[in-house]
């Protein structure tokens, strides 16, 4: 395996067997305009201590750049990315802070923050840094969302719906006992006046709980709550 610079017309040509970074591909780290590939296995070998150290994917964003395609892309005359020592990481899986750290003990010495773009710049040195550092984070994770029971036992429309089919149920078991008892002996008749006011309890409280559904969807509507 190489530990001298070595420099590749394509990153096609890299031969397997002087490929030691596993979670890295030649493709990666070669030039984004011409496919030029110059191999630094001190900078590869600090790629990959600071992967191994984060634990999750780099996504990189800028490697290795060939004289002319920094040129093409505006780079610095002197840019440590045309000695193959350079790498532009994106932080779209990375709390910012934690991966600077993390590039520090690994042993990288100039930063470069980008929060516009998006990406941390880090290279083998001479020490320095600029840019604005990206903003703290209140919160590195992801706010959780209820899952869809939470929401819908949370749903006013779908309280009044139920209130109207527990209430239409109830009216419709009610009738059913007052036919049961208009056919009993006379001792129980009385009691069907009763249920006969019961029943009427059961379909306006049915009427309430449909306006109160109707009431709930057509605000919900109104509020954007689809």
């Amino acid at each position: 395996m190489p530990d001298t610079v070595q420099t590749y017309r394509h990153f096609r040509d890299v031969p397997k067997r002087d490929w030691r970074w596993t979670n890295f591909s030649p493709a990666e780290i070669a030039c984004r305009g011409t496919g030029k590939l110059k191999l630094h296995p001190e900078a590869l070998d600090k790629l990959q201590a600071l992967r191994d150290r984060l634990g999750k994917p780099l996504i990189i964003r800028s490697a290795y750049r060939s004289p002319e395609h920094n040129r093409a892309v505006g780079g610095a005359t002197r840019s440590k990315h045309m000695e193959a020592t350079a790498f532009d990481i994106a932080m779209e899986n990375h709390d910012p802070v934690a991966f600077e750290a993390a590039a520090r003990a690994v042993g990288y010495l100039g930063f470069g923050f980008y929060p516009r773009s998006g990406f941390i710049h880090v290279d083998l040195g001479p020490t320095r840094q600029w840019g604005e550092r990206f903003p703290v984070r209140a919160v590195p994770f992801a706010a959780e969302v209820p899952t869809a029971r939470e929401v819908l036992a949370e749903s006013r429309t779908l309280k009044g719906a139920g209130t109207a089919g527990v209430a239409t149920m109830g009216a419709a078991g009610v009738e059913v006992v007052q036919e049961v008892l208009a056919e009993a002996q006379g001792t129980v008749l009385p009691l069907v006046t009763h249920l006969d006011s019961l029943r009427w309890i059961f379909i306006l409280l049915a009427l309430a709980g449909i306006a109160v559904a109707i009431w709930a969807r057509v605000d919900d509507w109104r509020k954007g709550r689809r």
